[in-house]
């Protein structure tokens, strides 16, 4: 079970550093905007994997919506 926990911590800080790297990109304005919504992508993968694991149905949830946001965010980009 603890290492289960540790795995589990991982994703967690994981998907909020990328998120908060994601917010910064955005936030600057300085043409690093697809760069941004990958890494929101990413962070909603990691954090959806940390709430499955943590049985977080909420957060879970709310992930789907923030893939779908990187996803749109990418294409409007790209």
């Amino acid at each position: 079970m603890k290492i289960r926990s540790n795995k589990s911590r991982i994703f967690e800080w994981l998907g909020v550093l990328t998120a908060i790297f994601y917010s910064l990109l955005v936030a600057a304005n300085i043409g690093a905007e697809f760069i941004g919504f990958t890494l929101l992508l990413v962070s909603s993968g990691l954090i959806g994997i940390w709430a499955f694991l943590g049985k977080h149905k909420g957060i879970l949830f709310l992930q789907f919506f923030y893939a779908t946001a990187g996803i749109i965010g990418m294409i409007r980009w790209f």
